[in-house]
């Protein structure tokens, strides 16, 4: 049985009182609940703070490219759909350099989760405007205040059709942790947008902020009910709904490659006579 021990990675060099702390721990709560060794889950991530949380793990890692967390997993589950996979990115790497990506995995429905460390703010890069920050917030490369409005990742996630649409706050880790594990559990790609203060470079969004705004959706919601979904998830000023806002069982991506119906692709025997005549039209 797995401990919190078995997946301690690197001593974490976020800045103290970062919102990835919180991220951190739900996480390895959830991978000690679900009583899975580091050796059966990968991690993946792309730049920026939320691109170092695999250092701070002991499983499989990917440290990839600005953007580029997605195909990275998309693929490592495609050789491999025994494997549990998990996206950790940050809202500028995701929603911004990662847009189209994260568009399309939604659309393909690959059995990936994917956890979005949104502080609102590129904390890595010295605190420019991401894709989630507040319309007139100011930053050091917006002395006059962003001029565009912010994008609503989960509105976005249900418009497309995301099977499973959550939002959580690092400030609350035991229902983060909830999140998490609901999210490992359901077959299908799924997003949790968690609400990460940057403590360092955005003084708009904080803890207080956060806490003044945030409401945990009522027991008797229907996350099943796509259109009330797309309403709640609308719901961006004095109140913003946390839980699972959307959730809807369909087949993966998995499940129409009729290649991986016998096996995982490495566990297939590597025949490179088969490959003769292909090779020979190339002569």
């Amino acid at each position: 049985m797995s401990t919190f021990e078995d997946f301690k990675g690197q001593k974490p060099a976020w800045c103290p009182g970062c919102g990835n702390f919180g991220i951190l721990t739900a996480f390895k709560k959830v991978v000690v609940d679900l009583g899975l060794e580091p050796h059966e889950i990968t991690l993946v991530s792309g730049i920026g703070q939320s691109g170092k949380f695999p250092h701070y793990t002991k499983c499989n890692t990917f440290n990839g490219l600005h953007g580029r967390t997605l195909p990275v997993a998309t693929g490592i589950r495609l050789a491999n759909h025994s494997m549990r996979v998990a996206a950790f990115a940050g809202d500028g790497d995701c929603y911004g350099e990662g847009g189209n990506h994260w568009l399309h995995a939604m659309r393909r429905n690959i059995d990936v989760k994917l956890f979005v460390h949104d502080n609102q703010v590129y904390g890595l890069t010295k605190g420019q405007a991401s894709p989630t920050s507040l319309a007139g917030m100011k930053t050091p490369t917006q002395p006059l205040g962003v001029m565009m409005e912010e994008l609503n990742p989960v509105a976005v996630a249900i418009t497309m059709g995301c099977s499973f649409v959550a939002r959580g706050f690092s400030g609350d880790t035991d229902q983060l942790a909830a999140l998490m594990k609901a999210a490992f559990e359901h077959r299908g790609f799924t997003l949790v947008d968690i609400f990460q203060p940057c403590v360092s470079f955005n003084h708009l969004n904080t803890y207080a902020w956060y806490r003044q705004r945030i409401y945990t959706l009522e027991e008797e919601y229907d996350p099943g009910d796509r259109m009330k979904a797309y309403s709640r998830a609308l719901e961006f000023g004095d109140r913003i709904p946390t839980g699972i806002l959307y959730k809807d069982e369909r087949a993966t991506y998995e499940d129409r490659l009729p290649v991986l119906d016998d096996m995982p692709l490495v566990h297939r025997p590597f025949e490179p006579g088969s490959l003769e005549a292909t090779m020979a039209e190339f002569y």
